[in-house]
């Protein structure tokens, strides 16, 4: 997209234009701050995330050490097991409202550099983020390769690397782990066994990630874009 074309606005006698460039500078640092609160509490809740899963996996060895995999251990594992898969679901869905808001704010300031290209068409080639505020221009800010009509393959690829899909996988993991202990005390047999935590992984894992898509196509209000690539 080129800007080249556009009338710059307002016109470049108007003595107001300094004052319109703090204002947007202002509101750009602004949202750079929100991106790092953003940032800090899906750290702090991935972190309290993996504090709860290593406690508890220390905890089921120690039972492990003592009751050698007997019925105490399937007891005591189940129910930890239970609150660990719980508490990965509700970090989850915190880590991917965090992750709108995150996107919020990246279509805030590609919307401010579009304003500063307004008024200075000839800084354009010196922005390598994006300057258009829809999904293309947010993808190029992040870093991903949004070239048409290969964006959304991008974006499956990226979806694992990210805290969402990095946890998903994980509490998938804990999900197969509660489904092989439960086929254990009803006394399936090993392979049964193996078949079931398998699809308990695939289907927690499956579901999570639906979930997460369904979640980040949901438009909030004041996102349409404005300033389409074209």
């Amino acid at each position: 997209m080129s800007l080249s074309s556009e009338a710059p606005i307002p016109p470049t006698t108007d003595p107001g234009r300094a004052t319109r460039v703090q204002i947007l500078a202002t509101e750009h640092w602004s949202l750079l701050s929100h991106r790092s609160l953003t940032y800090t509490e899906s750290l702090a809740r991935v972190n309290i995330f993996l504090a709860i899963l290593s406690g508890a996996v220390v905890a089921l060895a120690l039972v492990a050490q003592v009751d050698h995999f007997g019925r105490t251990f399937t007891v005591v594992a189940i129910p930890v097991l239970l609150v660990v898969f719980l508490t990965g679901l509700g970090t989850i869905s915190r880590l991917v409202a965090l992750n709108r808001d995150d996107y919020r704010w990246i279509v805030g300031m590609n919307r401010l550099r579009h304003a500063y290209l307004t008024m200075y068409p000839d800084l354009e080639p010196y922005f390598t983020t994006g300057f258009t505020d829809d999904l293309p221009g947010a993808l190029k800010t992040l870093g991903i390769d949004a070239t048409a009509g290969r964006h959304l393959g991008s974006i499956i690829r990226h979806l694992p690397n990210t805290l969402p899909g990095m946890l998903s996988t994980i509490v998938a993991a804990v999900a197969a782990a509660i489904a092989a202990l439960l086929g254990q005390t009803v006394g399936l047999p090993f392979w049964a066994v193996a078949i079931l935590a398998l699809a308990a992984f695939l289907v927690t894992l499956g579901a999570l990630t639906l979930r997460g898509r369904r979640s980040f196509r949901r438009s909030s209000p004041g996102l349409e874009p404005r300033f389409p690539t074209r």
